[in-house]
């Protein structure tokens, strides 16, 4: 029962009190909605491109030098210039216009003779004009005749022994088979198509007999992968990512279960390896990574934090990670968002010289310890000030948070000319499997799953040796039945030599 002044007095001001708080908290609802909305919009409509250019930065010359009044409430700290300038590299036009066709394209010649008779006319030269032309690939079959001999005494009949094929019992011969196994894992051309597509030329291949086909190619690749797998672990310096698999589970009806593809990528030796798992939790990677010693980088998914803890490896994390949450923070807080993506950008000007000046792994140690060093530390201080006048519920202090959290391990880079400043390398790797599921939906089984991942580590790391994935893979199943298992390292994309 309220009785005095006092107590009404009392009784307004908590009330204004929980009301101002409710207030703040709906206010904070609203803009985290608000991003919320704008980063949708931009996913569906929008460029997917996180380039930064900064509004008072026009020039050639990129600058860390920011008016105080810009940064609303950031402090500004000492920075340095740095001058870089692009090279532009010499194209050489061998033609003045129509671009000139590959040399090693097969040539057939079409002699138009003029109407006139041509009868004791010499000729002075010829005019040529290329077409490019094409053809469908065309289905043929191979016969393979064995003639059989008695010997004159009628005792033993001579035949020869039958050439080794992939698939003894299958009617796929090798190029068959890699072209079903490439059209859906690197043209993402799903089963059920092709099999439409074999239609078209009259030969009717059930779809479960080309799965069936994938399914013993796999068998016969198994060691393969396994030496693979050892080869990508065996690095000192790894980056590693995951990407979700919708997989048909018969224990789940009406549904499908979410699985893993868990990839480590070896960027020095240009090796991949895929590994899938049916969950996102820590026992895929503990697994994987029990006897790894040396580099790992990663986005910063707490799963990888108990590696931290292993004397054996160094953490180190992604800057494209840190600079996309400052992008999508722009909204929010446009001045502080707008300085740190400049601050970033500057890093990546570093890693671009480097890059096209062909540096090495020591020089570009040297190049990041005078130039990057200096705008990571300004930029870690930086952001610990901006922060503590931040709200930290808000998407740019959540951005700032994300970074300060993961300064060291992202400042990490700096300290081996070898490293690389984010986790792109990987990242470029996922993207068949990203646009691959959006053509199959799915995998067939957990089995399946585990298939697609080690196909999709013999064709990844074929992209990343520049080798063509088809000459490859039929020529390793001619091959790979009768070759020495203790030599089956031989057969690695990275290691492939064609038979002469």
């Amino acid at each position: 029962m309220i009785e005095t002044a006092t107590d009404y007095k009392s009784l307004y001001e908590e009330s204004v009190q929980l009301h101002e708080e409710y207030v703040k908290k709906f206010d904070q609802e609203i803009i985290t909605l608000r991003h919320e909305i704008a980063n949708l919009k931009r996913l569906i409509f929008g460029s997917k491109s996180e380039s930064f250019i900064p509004q008072d930065t026009r020039s050639t010359q990129l600058s860390l030098d920011m008016q105080a009044e810009a940064v609303a409430t950031c402090s500004v700290i000492k920075a340095q210039k740095i001058e870089y300038t692009r090279q532009q590299l010499e194209i050489k036009k061998n033609h003045p216009g129509r671009t000139q066709l590959p040399e090693h394209l097969e040539r057939w010649e079409i002699i138009i003779e003029p109407p006139q008779l041509t009868g004791g006319c010499k000729k002075i030269g010829e005019e040529i004009t290329e077409e490019l032309e094409y053809e469908p690939g065309k289905l043929f079959v191979n016969r393979y005749v064995r003639p059989k001999y008695v010997m004159a005494d009628n005792s033993e009949i001579i035949i020869a022994p039958m050439m080794d094929r992939p698939l003894p019992k299958a009617i796929a011969g090798p190029g068959l088979l890699a072209q079903i196994i490439i059209d859906k894992y690197v043209d993402h051309l799903p089963l059920y198509r092709q099999e439409q597509r074999f239609k078209r030329e009259g030969v009717n291949i059930p779809y479960s007999t080309i799965s069936d086909w994938i399914k013993n190619g796999c068998v016969l690749l198994d060691p393969l992968g396994e030496s693979l797998k050892k080869m990508v672990i065996s690095s000192d310096y790894l980056h590693a990512d995951e990407t979700p698999l919708k997989v048909l589970d018969k224990n789940k009806k009406g549904t499908t279960h979410r699985g893993f593809y868990w990839v480590y990528h070896n960027s020095i030796d240009n090796l991949v390896w895929f590994d899938y798992r049916e969950g996102r939790g820590r026992e895929g990677p503990n697994e994987v990574l029990k006897d790894f010693k040396g580099y790992l980088q990663t986005d910063g998914y707490n799963v990888y934090d108990i590696f931290k803890e292993n004397k054996d490896i160094t953490v180190l994390h992604c800057m494209a990670h840190a600079r996309r949450k400052f992008f999508e923070a722009k909204e929010n807080n446009a001045a502080v968002a707008e300085y740190a993506l400049e601050q970033i950008g500057l890093l990546y000007a570093i890693e671009r010289k480097a890059k096209e000046q062909q540096l090495t792994a020591g020089e570009i140690f040297e190049l990041r310890q005078a130039e990057a060093l200096p705008i990571l530390e300004s930029l870690g201080k930086w952001m610990k000030e901006t922060y503590i006048k931040s709200l930290p519920k808000s998407t740019i202090g959540k951005a700032l948070g994300y970074s300060i959290e993961r300064w060291q391990q992202l400042m990490m880079y700096a300290s081996d000319g070898k490293l690389n400043i984010d986790n792109n390398p990987v990242e470029n790797s996922i993207r068949p499997v990203a646009i691959g599921r959006k053509n199959y939906l799915f995998a067939g089984s957990h089995e399946a799953a585990e298939r697609s991942a080690m196909l999709y580590s013999f064709l990844g790391t074929c992209k990343l040796n520049s080798i063509n994935p088809f000459i490859w893979l039929q020529d390793v199943l001619r091959r790979i039945s009768n070759h020495p298992i203790n030599k089956i390292e031989e057969l690695l994309p990275q290691n492939w030599k064609t038979l002469a």
